[in-house]
């Protein structure tokens, strides 16, 4: 796992241009069927130069908790913001993959001069900022975001995978991977389950509590 030697490239150019206090941010799971959408807004010191810090997708789960520890102990600031599975169902994904960013960005410690998201559409911000088109694998500020992302978000349906073992949660993270979908037509769908995403929409909620 070797970082990018021009992952810095995007915030050295921002930081030309007088921004001093960059924030990455980046989500986890837009789309499974299962569980919140969470965004991480991180703003790293200019000089960090780690190698452990890359785009999430190319990381196991351990090397992705690793980074994760040094990532919030070094960074100037971080932040993450879930949105549940209803404002999901209400608004729809994008609208909540957007609010979720906005709000992970507002409740930064350290308000950022600059935003750089993951993708191509820009929450509303109170701030410059742009989208980046394979952001996580271009900026070490949104690689570090889709860590403590990923990270958070995995921790949360680790937990759902021992409120509902038969579901397995804990090995595909709400994802439509052939196990999943399997539990949901043997044991119907759970109130952490995503009602507008097919094949979801087609049972009834028949697990109410957990």
């Amino acid at each position: 796992m070797a970082a990018n030697a021009d992952y810095l490239v995007i915030e050295r150019a921002l930081r030309s241009k007088g921004f001093e206090l960059i924030a990455g941010v980046d989500e986890a799971g837009r789309g499974p069927l299962a569980g919140p959408v969470a965004a991480a807004a991180v703003i790293l010191s200019f000089d960090n130069n780690s190698e452990n810090i890359v785009d999430s997708k190319q990381m196991t789960a351990k090397q992705r908790e690793a980074a994760f520890g040094e990532i919030t102990t070094t960074c100037l600031a971080w932040s993450v913001w879930a949105e549940s599975v209803k404002v999901i169902d209400r608004i729809g994904i994008l609208p909540a993959t957007m609010r979720a960013m906005a709000m992970a960005v507002r409740r930064l410690a350290l308000q950022p001069d600059y935003v750089i998201v993951d993708g191509n559409r820009l929450p509303a911000l109170n701030c410059p900022g742009e989208a980046i088109v394979n952001g996580d694998a271009r900026s070490r500020s949104i690689a570090a975001a889709s860590i403590i992302a990923k990270v958070i978000r995995d921790r949360l349906l680790i937990k759902l995978g021992k409120l509902y073992p038969e579901y397995g949660f804990e090995r595909h993270k709400g994802y439509g991977t052939a196990q999943h979908i399997h539990s949901i037509n043997n044991s119907g769908i759970t109130k952490h389950h995503r009602l507008t995403f097919s094949p979801v929409r087609q049972f009834k909620l028949t697990l109410a509590n957990g």
